[in-house]
């Protein structure tokens, strides 16, 4: 099994950020390298999984859009946007274009963190997994949030563990932290992390910096 973690930032998508300039052509093209090495080994069922799901499970029907980012784009998170279908969150969003822009058309399932364990123990057959979520959004005068000085060691951390391929420091890391720092993809590590509890994955750390005041860190893990 491959997990490629990405950043939710709608800022990949170019109908939302235009003509990207270095540090976002960077973060980039380390997103498609990871999604190219998960897509890599075939898996039958990608999971995406992010936050806000809500314990619902997305597939064929679905969609999100980004008005809220003053963009009338709709996204299918799996083929088509059927009428009535529900709404995705952004990291779902995002996860769905990352994947249908490097060509992928096979099976995928929206999950949120709690469900992580539970999907990957119900989908049969090989399957890959795109975790979606940012790090922390208080690094600067260009982030969301003030600046927090705790924030560059708490980003560092997790780029460790990331490097390192430790689902143990993931699985441990404080929501109380990450939801003070505005740290999107705590739960989603969190719940990868316990989800190969155990596993040594084979792990590169692809990105690693926050280009806007956000951590968006990138990295790759395979379990063989």
């Amino acid at each position: 099994m491959t997990v490629a973690f990405c950043p939710q930032t709608p800022l990949l998508l170019p109908t939302v950020a235009g003509a990207p300039g270095y540090a976002l052509s960077v973060l980039r093209a380390a997103v498609l390298g990871a999604v190219q090495t998960l897509l890599a080994d075939e898996p039958e069922v990608v999971v995406v999984v992010g936050d806000g799901a809500g314990g619902v499970r997305f597939g064929p029907g679905d969609a999100g859009d980004l008005r809220g980012f003053g963009v009338d784009l709709e996204v299918p998170f799996a083929g088509w946007a059927r009428p009535g279908g529900r709404r995705v969150p952004l990291p779902h969003l995002v996860g769905a274009w990352l994947l249908e822009n490097a060509g992928h058309t096979g099976v995928r399932l929206g999950v949120g963190p709690d469900d992580l364990a539970s999907a990957l123990a119900d989908v049969p057959g090989p399957v890959g997994v795109l975790a979606m979520g940012d790090g922390s959004a208080r690094r600067g005068g260009k982030a969301p949030g003030a600046l927090d000085p705790a924030a560059a060691p708490f980003d560092a951390a997790v780029a460790a563990a990331l490097a390192a391929g430790d689902p143990a420091a993931l699985a441990a890391l404080d929501p109380a932290v990450g939801e003070r720092l505005l740290a999107a993809g705590v739960p989603v590590w969190r719940a990868v992390g316990a989800a190969l509890a155990g596993q040594a994955p084979r792990a590169q750390l692809r990105h690693d910096d926050a280009p806007f005041g956000v951590a968006y860190p990138v990295a790759t893990w395979q379990v063989r």
